[in-house]
């Protein structure tokens, strides 16, 4: 290793495996961005059928996916997590940090490897959990969050509202900061084009509780029934795929609607470059990567005023609408028909490379490292 380069073991409750690629992804991005600069290992556990290490590095960062058997005991389930990250952990050299993404049991790994072997830890959140109305619950749950919160050198979250939802609960530390979340902008980048039909794209992992895409085609049906041409591409799959495009063929939408199904990298890319702005209708969120994509492609942006999304999207490039109202969201769409012209794409991009491009995050959880080890 690098001498000037420190080695930063990513502990992370979500990340991409084998069943899906897509799990935790910003997750990876983050992993990546700090690469840059640092030397990064990543410890994955995930449950599965039978036992198993995948060990490989990717994108320069050392990725060790462990998969243990899992039992009908949560008990006994729980145990084999931590015997497995222990398991992982021994395969690394002694980290000069460890960075917790997502508690709260990896945090009371780092917790313990800070009192045995004296390893500072960071924590970086992204669970929308402790938003009001989400579930963060239970006596040693919060009890547990609370003691490693307290002794984290720094508690990282990717929106101002999602830290002020963990100090809500009691989650105090000295030292919470915003860590941007990370756009490819090298892969997510402008295509002009010229549609027809003005295009509107939703991207989402279709959970219709949290990102109600029922909602959205209510909305959908409204703009259908003024006479208002367009056409809306919902891209995603997910445990609601199939309820919404019967929804959809239900609501009369076929002619106006198309589902794309999961898509990746380029393809991905190609269809939200292809749009002319993006909509997002959540009831709650935290701070969703796609309207960073959206932005570094040129796109402005129609959602719902709910989590951290006020903080990055303003009249500037976009439009918030509140949450549970299919009509504003409607007239919200409309206006932005009639408009979505009028916003500068390579205004709306640069705005991403400054603050959310690998090199930019990349630079800025150097320096969190390095004030970590300062201290």
């Amino acid at each position: 290793m690098d001498a000037d380069r420190k080695h930063i073991v990513f502990l992370a409750r979500w990340y991409p495996h084998r069943y899906d690629p897509m799990f935790g992804l910003f997750v990876q991005r983050h992993a990546e961005a700090a690469a840059l600069y640092n030397d990064i290992s990543v410890v994955y556990v995930h449950p599965d059928n039978q036992n198993g290490i995948v060990d490989e590095t990717i994108n320069n960062v050392r990725t060790i996916r462990v998969y243990f058997k899992q039992s009908k005991s949560k008990i006994i389930n729980l145990l084999r997590f931590f015997k497995a990250n222990n398991k992982a952990l021994k395969r690394l050299c002694k980290p000069d940090i460890i960075h917790v993404h997502i508690l709260t049991r990896l945090g009371i790994i780092a917790r313990w490897q800070k009192l045995v072997h004296g390893i500072p830890y960071i924590i970086t959140e992204h669970w929308s959990r402790y938003l009001p109305g989400n579930d963060f619950s239970g006596f040693f749950r919060k009890w547990a969050t609370k003691i490693v919160v307290k002794h984290a050198s720094v508690v990282t979250t990717v929106t101002e509202n999602l830290a002020k939802a963990m100090q809500n609960h009691g989650l105090k530390n000295p030292n919470y900061m915003v860590l941007p979340n990370v756009v490819d902008t090298n892969l997510f980048q402008i295509k002009p084009h010229e549609n027809a039909t003005p295009k509107i794209i939703h991207i989402s992992c279709f959970e219709d509780k949290s990102k109600n895409i029922s909602g959205l085609l209510e909305s959908l049906k409204i703009l259908r029934d003024k006479g208002i041409a367009y056409q809306a591409v919902l891209v995603g799959d997910g445990m609601d795929y199939e309820a919404m495009k019967q929804k959809a063929t239900f609501l009369h939408l076929n002619d106006n609607v198309t589902f794309t199904g999961m898509l990746q990298g380029q393809e991905l890319v190609d269809v939200l470059a292809s749009g002319d702005f993006l909509v997002l209708s959540s009831n709650y969120e935290n701070m969703p990567v796609v309207i960073l994509e959206a932005f570094a492609c040129g796109l402005p942006v129609v959602s719902t005023n709910v989590g951290g999304i006020s903080e990055i999207v303003n009249e500037s490039n976009g439009l918030l609408v509140p949450p549970h109202d299919a009509e504003k969201l409607a007239n919200a769409m409309q206006k932005m028909l009639e408009s979505y012209q009028n916003y500068d794409a390579n205004t709306l991009r640069d705005s991403i490379i400054k603050k959310f491009s690998n090199e930019a995050v990349g630079k800025l959880l150097n320096s969190l490292y390095s004030t970590t080890l300062s201290h």
